[in-house]
């Protein structure tokens, strides 16, 4: 099931610097909210300290009632959390099967020892994996692509692959970092469409920073703003774009009044 994600007073700094200040909004379950702003607006900061690669200096971060602010990305998927990257960080030399296959070994009964030795419940494990990779891989447009080397892709499909291995943790919130970057018009427009599938299942709530506003209208309920580390307002897509503070802060001050 969607799970709801809090995020209450985070704040961010790296020695004299304030990164994010104050930061706090709700993304109820299995909606969309997209997070923009302007380049350095603490977006990528923010996602990080979500995800688990940045510690806030304070304030809280929750998936339903469990506070994650302090668990290690190794730790997420425990919590139901995924998060594709801008740029995939797949095994170029492995197939693509592979690479997705990845996402779902967090769930494979036993531990190290067991996936070693292959014992009984792990090989049972792998082969069910297997079947549901495969699966995913399908629902994607992906099923040609399975016994391929990741590196025969194109980037486009890269990012296709890296998403379908982070819904193989089976998240109940998954973080979509600047997934339009790089793609074509026809790849923007089938991403669009599989996430607006994947939202109707009403099993997953999905955080997206993109500065394409045309994935943000098309898919997010709500949008939060950033700008220098502060949000700066939320609302939906349509009151962002017109939202002279906003404007403001994509455009500079002249745009500003300019649209006044």
């Amino acid at each position: 099931m969607a799970a709801r994600l809090t995020l209450e007073g985070v704040n961010l700094h790296f020695g004299g610097v304030t990164v994010l200040k104050d930061v706090g909004f709700t993304v109820e379950p299995a909606t969309v909210l997209g997070l923009v702003g302007p380049n350095g607006a603490g977006k990528t900061s923010l996602f990080n300290c979500i995800s688990g690669h940045y510690k806030p200096s304070s304030g809280s971060i929750r998936i339903d009632d469990a506070e994650i602010s302090q668990t290690a990305p190794a730790g997420m998927s425990r919590h139901g959390l995924a998060r594709t990257f801008q740029h995939p960080a797949l095994q170029l030399e492995a197939t693509v099967l592979d690479n997705v296959l990845l996402g779902g070994h967090a769930r494979l009964p036993g531990g190290p020892a067991s996936w070693a030795l292959r014992l009984p419940p792990m090989a049972r494990g792998e082969r069910d994996l297997r079947t549901e990779a495969l699966g995913r891989l399908d629902e994607l447009g992906l099923g040609w692509a399975a016994h391929r080397r990741a590196d025969e892709l194109s980037h486009g499909l890269h990012k296709s692959v890296e998403l379908c291995r982070a819904l193989m943790v089976r998240p109940e919130v998954l973080l979509l970092d600047e997934p339009a970057a790089g793609l074509s018009h026809g790849e923007v427009d089938a991403f669009i469409q599989t996430i607006q599938t994947l939202r109707e299942t009403g099993e997953i709530t999905i955080v997206i920073v993109e500065h394409h506003m045309g994935v943000i209208s098309a898919l997010a309920d709500r949008v939060v703003v950033l700008d220098h580390g502060r949000k700066l307002m939320e609302g939906t897509a349509a009151e962002a774009q017109s939202d002279p503070r906003v404007i403001e802060a994509y455009l500079g001050k002249d745009a500003s009044d300019d649209a006044a």
